[in-house]
């Protein structure tokens, strides 16, 4: 009987690992040694060029992702595409690098009344309606944003006196939901504040790694109003107006938490794997 190299643990995470780097590599169009400590996630091409332009910094593409690297700030931006399997596949591979803290800078759908387009949105928690988290814990387990980032996100908010909202999101993998008469009903049951399709994936996997991950994000529809659902004309007047100062508040959050790391905040660590004790 052929013996599985993957049953040996020790085996199994060096070649997880192995794979990774490499893979992050082909995926980026960027050796791993330029990964910055602190990581903004996005869905946007556009977030990237800011930051990028902004800085005068270079703009690198593999064949799924595109980024950007400032040392001075110690952060990479990084657009991995939009979905749950798309999220799961970016905390996969930067988990295996040692990247202190991540925060994701998206948007999503606002599911109150009084909720404007162009109000932040804080979400504590995601409901796992995307399926792919299921791959790291059971159903039980909740799908919970790091509690220290998302408190230097609201603390930085608090502090500039920036309006957002705080709640739970629906993560579901079904983009075009709007006009399924049972998904809407369920939104009305189970009460989220938002709707979008990556924060619960992306909050199980980096549990998973123990990789400290939150999220600051942008309500750009109200969809469940009248004439609320998001259009082509919509879309362009949120990044035109909101493209800029979303980047550069994610940009401030990371700084502020990379400060607080400093002084040993509770909740933020890179967790007990070895491989990250002697970097």
């Amino acid at each position: 009987m052929l013996e599985d190299p993957l049953l040996d643990e020790g085996h199994s995470d060096k070649l997880e690992e192995q794979i990774a780097r490499d893979t992050l590599e082909r995926y980026s169009g960027s050796m791993v040694e330029e990964f910055q400590p602190y990581l903004l996630l996005t869905n946007f091409p556009k977030y990237v060029h800011q930051f990028a332009e902004t800085r005068g910094l270079p703009i690198v593409e593999g064949s799924m992702f595109k980024v950007s690297h400032s040392p001075q700030e110690k952060i990479t931006i990084l657009d991995f595409k939009i979905g749950s399997p798309a999220a799961a596949l970016v905390i996969d591979l930067c988990a295996h690098l040692p990247i202190k803290a991540a925060l994701l800078l998206g948007m999503c759908g606002g599911l109150r009344k009084h909720y404007n387009v162009g109000d932040y949105f804080v979400p504590v928690a995601g409901i796992r309606g995307e399926g792919t988290s299921d791959f790291y814990f059971p159903g039980e387990v909740p799908a919970m944003a790091n509690f220290m980032v998302q408190k230097t996100v609201s603390d930085h908010l608090d502090k500039e006196n920036i309006h957002y909202h705080i709640g739970i999101t629906h993560t579901t993998n079904k983009r075009f939901w709007e006009f399924n008469k049972d998904f809407r009903e369920r939104l009305q049951t189970t009460r989220p504040q938002a709707i979008e399709m990556e924060c619960a994936t992306l909050f199980m996997a980096s549990y998973r790694y123990k990789l400290p991950l939150g999220a600051l994000l942008l309500i750009s529809d109200l969809p469940l109003g009248r004439d609320g659902i998001k259009t082509k004309k919509s879309a362009a007047a949120v990044y035109a107006q909101h493209t800029h100062s979303h980047v550069e508040t994610g940009v401030k959050i990371l700084i502020e938490l990379d400060e607080a790391i400093k002084h040993q905040a509770k909740g933020v660590f890179r967790g007990t794997r070895r491989r990250f004790e002697t970097q």
